[in-house]
């Protein structure tokens, strides 16, 4: 049996993913991104679903030294489990989220973070022509600020990401997670058809 390396919990009508390798700080190889695609189709029914991760890291994107295929084209796409999600979705940002990590952030409808929270776009810097970030950066913080954190592959901190769009929210470590529950919450007991009309037409 292989390892659960992201878990589902339920905390009522809302559905809490965590993705679940510490000792790779969360890093996506093949066995995570196949279990994140089979979660996130179980939480469908969900009112809202919270993805974080397991401290002390968000996630660390791909685990280069141990992707678990030959090619990166034989890694299931975590990006369009997001796309796909008929279920409103909240990244809860307990600590870094570097490259793919950001990715799977920018993928949910918002974002909230830690105080010990950073983002940072690498591709430049590992060499891999980056994909959803293209798009969905440049939405959050406009083309100047998208443009900066792309090309140089610098770190951005949680006060800067509130600051420019990233984060709606930045709180102490400790309370958020309860804070993105309760966000979660307030969104699970809404019309379900209304906020996906909503959801498409802001798409």
């Amino acid at each position: 049996m292989s390892e659960e390396v992201v878990k589902l919990e339920r905390r009522g009508g809302v559905a809490l993913i965590t993705l679940n390798r510490p000792q790779a700080r969360n890093a996506i190889n093949f066995e995570l991104a196949t279990q994140f695609r089979a979660r996130m189709a179980e939480a469908q029914d969900a009112g809202c679903i919270v993805i974080t991760g397991t401290d002390p890291a968000f996630c660390a994107g791909l685990d280069l030294r141990n992707l678990g295929t030959d090619a990166l084209a034989g890694l299931p796409s975590y990006a369009e489990a997001l796309d796909n999600s008929a279920t409103p979705t909240i990244a809860a940002e307990n600590g870094p989220a570097v490259t793919g990590g950001f990715e799977i952030a920018l993928g949910c409808d918002f974002i909230v973070a830690s105080e010990r929270a950073a983002f940072a776009d690498t591709h430049v810097r590992v060499g891999v022509y980056p994909g959803p970030v293209l798009v969905d950066l440049p939405r959050r913080v406009g083309m100047a600020w998208a443009r900066e954190i792309s090309m140089t592959g610098n770190f951005v901190d949680a006060a800067t990401a509130l600051r420019i769009g990233i984060a709606n929210h930045v709180k102490p470590h400790d309370e958020l997670l309860p804070f993105a529950l309760q966000l979660a919450g307030a969104g699970a007991v809404q019309g379900k058809k209304m906020v996906s009309a909503m959801r498409a037409d802001w798409d």
